[in-house]
C-alpha cells in the first residue's frame, strides 16, 4: 500500500509539527506548489509559537492528525523539523490515513514520524526538504526538482564522485533511515526501524564527532548495522571537534563501524542538512551502484 502519485489539481497541506517557522518562510513553497497546479491547505501551526515549539504539543498534534486524517489531502509537507515530534507520535490516530495514505514529506526530526510509519505499516514516506528551503531563486535546482520528480513518481537517479572510503559491490533493496541522531533515539522503542536487508540512509548536523561515534555504536549494538544490503551517507555537517581531539574525522568514524560488513557503502550521497538536499522515497526499492570510479543509487 502506498499513496498515489501527486498531478495538478491535487491538494498539499503544510503543516508544523516540531519547532516553530514564521509564515514567511513558507511564501515561496507556497507559490512554488501553485505554479506547478497543485491545491494548498496551511495548517494553524505555521507562525504560531509556543516557545521553541510551532505551538503546544496538543496544537500540533491537532493540526497533524487533522491533515492525517483529511482524504483530499494527497501529501503533508512540512514547513521545518528541529525537534518536537518524539512529543506526540504516540498520540497520532493512523486509522483514517491507513485508508487513505499520503506522502509524507520532510526530514530532520521528521525522521521520527518516517521511522514510525516504516515500523508499523510500511507506507512510503518521503525525505525531502522542508517548505522553508524554498526560495524565490532555487525552483530550477536539483534539491526542489527532485522533490516534485519524487512527488510525481517520476524515477530518482543520483550519481556521487568516487570517495576514498567507499566500499565497491553492487545491491538492490527498500531504502529506509534519516536523521542519525533520530535513528539512535529511537532505538528500542516501537517507533525503531527494521534495517535487516535494507539500504540504510543517515545524515546529521552540529554533533561533537565522538556523539556520532556514540550514536552509530548504538546501532551497531542493536543489530541494525549488521545485516544491511547498503549503506548511504549524507552530509555530516557543521560537526565539531573537543578540545581534546577525538582522533578520526566522521567519515572514518563511520567507515570503522560498517567497513568489516562487506556490503556497499556510499559517501557523500547529496542529502541531509545542506544545500543539496535531494529527495528520497524512503521504504521504496533502489539499486545501489558503488564502483572505482562513482556510485550510482536509482530507483526501481
Amino acid at each position: 500500500m502506498q499513496a498515489a502519485y501527486l498531478s495538478a489539481g491535487m491538494k498539499i497541506g503544510i503543516t508544523c509539527p516540531s519547532g516553530y517557522v514564521a509564515h514567511s518562510r513558507i511564501e515561496q513553497a507556497l507559490h512554488l506548489l501553485h505554479a506547478q497546479g497543485y491545491e494548498t491547505v496551511v495548517g494553524k501551526t505555521i507562525g504560531l509559537g509556543a516557545h521553541y515549539f510551532a505551538g503546544t504539543d496538543e496544537e500540533r498534534l491537532v493540526d497533524l492528525q487533522a491533515m492525517m486524517d483529511d482524504p483530499s489531502i494527497h501529501a503533508i509537507w512540512m514547513g521545518r523539523g528541529g525537534y518536537g515530534m518524539s512529543r506526540i507520535i504516540d498520540q497520532i490516530d493512523f486509522s483514517k490515513f491507513l485508508k487513505h495514505p499520503k506522502w509524507i514529506c520532510g526530514f530532520s526530526d521528521i525522521t521520527v514520524l518516517h521511522s514510525h510509519i516504516q515500523a508499523h505499516f510500511g507506507i512510503p514516506t518521503m525525505h525531502s526538504l522542508m517548505c522553508g528551503s524554498v526560495a524565490a531563486d532555487n525552483w530550477e535546482k536539483e534539491p526542489v526538482q527532485s522533490f516534485l520528480n519524487a512527488l510525481q513518481g517520476k524515477p530518482l537517479r543520483y550519481e556521487m564522485p568516487a570517495h576514498a572510503m567507499n566500499v565497491l559491490g553492487q545491491t538492490a533493496a527498500p531504502l529506509v533511515g534519516g536523521n542519525l541522531a533520530i535513528l539512535a533515539h529511537l532505538t528500542g522503542s516501537s517507533s525503531q526501524i527494521d534495517t535487516k536487508d535494507k539500504i540504510l540512509f543517515i545524515e546529521d548536523i552540529g554533533e561533537h564527532v565522538y556523539q556520532i561515534d556514540r550514536m552509530l555504536y548504538t546501532l551497531q549494538r542493536s543489530g541494525q548495522l549488521s545485516q544491511l544490503k547498503g549503506l548511504l551517507v549524507g552530509s555530516f555537517t557543521d560537526i565539531e571537534d573537543t578540545e581534546r581531539p577525538f582522533g578520526q574525522s566522521v567519515q572514518e568514524v563511520i567507515w570503522d563501524k560498517v567497513a568489516g560488513y562487506g556490503y556497499p557503502v556510499c559517501f557523500n550521497m547529496p542529502c541531509g542538512h545542506q544545500y543539496d538536499n535531494r529527495a528520497l522515497r524512503l521504504g521504496m526499492p533502489y539499486e545501489l551502484i558503488v564502483t572505482e570510479d562513482k556510485a550510482v543509487l536509482s530507483s526501481i
